[in-house]
């Protein structure tokens, strides 16, 4: 299943791609605010940004990890991998330079709305850790909201809740 934003309401819209051809012209009318809208089936910007970071992924051999991204509404799964360093999280916005931009709806969630510091430790180890970047609505770690300047460590499974959108840590397959 396929989610198309309507450019009026940006209300998604879903349909199955599995029955139309590449470069085909589909005619949508909004179920929300009831606008008509065409688009053209192909690769689009999503479909590059998820390439990207699947291509980061494939590079990083050592691998430093990666988050899923699960949008609540819709079920709709992201995957990003992480760098060494701070990873800056947040809402997609053109122009914002952040490492994980998440292209979401959801506005409780803010641009820049949290970090996870990757470090590889000298015993070769791999630590996560969390902190709020601060954010409007806060950044929970598995029910609890961390405090402002809180610092958390985070391991594989870790279930990290931002607005209405869920991100779990996977640590590489080695950790």
């Amino acid at each position: 299943m396929k989610r198309v934003r309507c450019p009026k309401c940006d209300h998604y819209n879903t349909f199955d791609e599995t029955l139309y051809k590449e470069g085909q012209s589909l005619v949508f009318e909004c179920e929300n605010c009831r606008k008509q809208f065409r688009i053209r089936i192909g690769t689009s910007k999503l479909a590059a940004t998820q390439r990207d970071a699947d291509r980061k992924k494939e590079v990083n051999d050592l691998g430093f990890g990666s988050i899923t991204v699960v949008e609540n509404v819709f079920g709709f799964r992201q995957n990003f991998a992480l760098q060494e360093g701070d990873n800056i999280i947040g809402r997609y916005n053109p122009g914002d330079n952040i490492t994980i931009p998440i292209d979401t709806n959801d506005r409780s969630m803010d641009r820049r709305h949290c970090v996870i510091t990757v470090k590889k430790e000298p015993s070769g180890e791999i630590s996560y850790t969390l902190r709020d970047f601060p954010s409007l609505t806060g950044t929970f770690l598995e029910n609890r909201i961390l405090g402002d300047r809180e610092r958390a460590r985070i391991e594989d499974g870790s279930i990290i809740t931002l607005g209405a959108t869920t991100i779990i840590l996977q640590a590489p397959e080695e950790q």
